[in-house]
C-alpha cells in the first residue's frame, strides 16, 4: 500500500516529538501508532484500525517470555536497588572504598566503575547493573553527575560484550554466520572481527580517557557542572556493613553466570540472557530481603513496602521498555530494517561497502532499538556481499557488529540505553543527549578508518 520509505516515518515522528517535547512515553506510542496505521490496508480509513492495532501490538509484547521477562527484571531491579540503598550497605561499602584508598578519587571511582564493566562480559545488561549499582554512592560521593555513570557504563558494557564474545552475542552470531561458506571456519570469522571492530575500540578508548583525565565535553560537562554544584542525589542512610551490599551483587554475578551455563546446558555462550538475568535478580533480592529481615533491623510489611517503593520508581523506565519492544515488534512487520539495510547494498563501489554496512547498521539499530535484530537483518545482506565481492568477511562482519552497538549507543528505544539508566538513576533523556556527542566521535572515527582500510587495501 505505502512505498517502502514511509517505513522509516515512525522513528522520524518518534524522534521529532522527542525533540520538541522532551517527553519519551508518549513519543514511543505515537510512532507506534504510526507504524500500526501504514501497516493497515487502507491508509485513509486506518486510524480508527491503527487506534486498536497499537494496542494489541503493546499486549503482544507481553506474549513474548524473552520480552516479559525483560520488564520483570526491570521492575525487580528497582527493588533490589531499594533493599540494597536502605540496608546502609551501598554508604557502608563507598567508606570501605574510600578508607581503603581503592576509589578515594573521582579518576579512581571512574576507573573502577569502567573495570567492573569490563569484567562481567558475560551479558551486557548484568554488566550495567553491577557496574551502576556498585557506583552509584561513589559517583555521589566525589560530586560526579549520575550522567556520567550512565555514559561509563553503557559505553563500556556494549563494546566489551562485543569484543569478547563468550556470551549470547557470540552463539547468535554463529549461527547466523554457519549459512554461508568461505574458507575459514565461522568461529574465525568471528575471532578475526575482535582487531577490527573498531567502533568498540574507539569508544572504550574514550572512556578510559573521560575516565582518566576527568575531561568532559558537550552536554556531559554541563551536567557534570550542575553536579558538582548540588548535594548528592540521594541522602546518604547510616552505614551499617558493606555485606548488605556486596553478598546480594555477589550472589547476582554468580548465579547469572550459573544460570547462562543450566540454560544452556553446560555451554556458556548458548544461555538465555533474559532468562538468566530474571532469575539471577530475583535470587539478589531474595538475599537481601532475608539478610534485612534476619538482621531484625526491618519488619516485613517495611521490606515489602521498600520493595515495592523502589519498583514504583522505575515504572516510568519500565513503561518506556514496554513501548520500545511493541515499536520495534511493529517496525519489523513494517520493514524498516530490511529498507534501511538495502541502501547500502545496492551500486555502491567496493571501497564503500564496509563504511556504509557500518553506517547501515547504525541506522537500522537507530531506528528500531535493537543490537540483535540488526545483525540478524544485516548479517544476510553482508556476508553475501563479502563472498561476491571477496572481501575479508571478518572485517565486513566487524563493520555490522560495530555499527549495530553505534546505533543502539544513540537510540533513546534502545533497552540497553534504558537499564543503563536505570542502573545508574539517571534520566533518561538526559543519558541519551550526554552520550550522544561521544558516540557521534567514535562513530565518526570508525567511518574514516573503515573508508581508509577500503581504500588502500580493498
Amino acid at each position: 500500500m505505502n512505498p517502502d520509505w514511509l517505513s522509516v516515518l515512525p522513528p522520524l515522528v518518534a524522534i521529532a516529538f522527542v525533540l520538541w517535547r522532551r517527553e519519551v512515553i508518549l513519543a514511543l506510542v505515537l510512532a507506534v501508532f504510526t507504524s500500526e496505521w501504514l501497516l493497515q490496508s487502507s491508509f485513509a480509513a486506518g486510524a480508527g484500525r491503527a487506534f486498536i492495532a497499537t494496542l494489541e501490538r503493546t499486549a503482544l509484547v507481553l506474549t513474548d517470555p524473552d520480552n516479559a521477562r525483560i520488564l520483570l527484571f526491570s521492575l525487580m531491579i528497582g527493588a533490589l536497588i531499594a533493599y540494597l540503598r536502605r540496608s546502609g550497605g551501598v554508604t557502608a561499602l563507598v567508606d570501605s572504598l574510600v578508607n581503603s584508598g581503592l576509589a578515594n578519587s573521582s579518576r579512581r571511582a571512574s576507573l573502577l566503575t569502567s573495570g567492573v564493566g569490563g569484567v562481567i562480559f558475560v551479558e551486557s545488561n548484568l554488566s550495567v547493573l553491577t557496574a551502576g549499582i556498585l557506583s552509584r554512592g561513589l559517583f555521589d560521593r566525589f560530586g560526579l553527575s549520575r550522567a556520567k555513570l550512565a555514559y561509563i557504563i553503557d559505553s563500556t558494557s556494549a563494546p566489551v560484550c562485543i569484543l569478547i564474545l563468550l556470551n549470547g552475542w557470540g552463539a547468535f552470531i554463529l549461527v547466523l554466520l554457519s549459512q554461508y561458506e568461505f574458507e575459514q571456519s565461522s568461529a574465525a570469522i568471528l575471532w578475526g572481527t575482535v582487531t577490527l571492530n573498531f567502533y568498540a575500540i574507539v569508544t572504550l578508548l574514550i572512556v578510559l580517557f573521560t575516565a582518566w583525565t576527568g575531561r568532559t565535553f558537550g552536554p556531559l560537562a554541563r551536567s557534570e557542572a550542575v553536579a558538582h554544584d548540588h548535594d548528592s542525589a540521594e541522602p546518604e542512610i547510616a552505614p551499617t556493613h558493606p555485606a548488605y551490599m556486596v553478598v546480594p551483587l555477589a550472589v547476582m554475578i554468580v548465579s547469572m553466570i550459573g544460570f547462562m551455563l543450566w540454560t544452556g546446558n553446560g555451554v556458556l555462550a548458548d544461555g538465555s540472557g533474559s532468562r538468566s538475568v530474571l532469575y539471577a535478580v530475583a535470587l539478589a533480592c531474595t538475599v537481601a530481603y532475608l539478610m534485612m529481615l534476619v538482621s531484625r533491623r526491618f519488619s516485613h510489611i517495611e521490606l515489602v513496602k521498600t520493595g515495592f517503593d523502589g519498583m514504583a520508581e522505575l515504572l516510568p523506565l519500565v513503561t518506556i521498555v514496554l513501548f520500545s519492544l511493541a515499536l520495534g515488534s511493529s517496525l519489523q512487520d513494517l520493514g524498516t530494517g530490511v529498507f534501511i539495510a538495502g541502501l547500502a547494498g545496492d551500486n555502491v563501489p567496493p571501497f564503500l561497502i564496509v563504511p556504509m554496512l557500518f553506517l547501515a547498521g547504525a541506522l537500522t539499530s537507530f531506528s528500531t532499538g535493537t543490537s540483535w535484530g540488526t545483525f540478524a537483518i544485516l548479517i544476510p545482506i553482508g556476508m553475501p556481499l563479502a563472498a561476491a565481492l571477496g572481501l575479508p568477511p571478518s572485517l565486513v562482519l566487524a563493520a555490522i557488529l560495530g555499527g549495530g552497538v553505534f546505533g543502539d549507543h544513540c537510540s533513546p528505544i534502545s533497552d540497553t540505553t534504558c537499564v543503563s539508566a536505570i542502573a545508574s538513576g539517571c534520566d533518561l533523556l538526559e543519558h541519551v543527549r550526554t552520550q550522544l556527542p561521544y558516540a557521534l566521535v567514535a562513530g565518526g572515527i570508525t567511518f574514516l578508518l573503515y573508508l581508509a582500510m577500503g581504500l588502500f587495501t580493498l
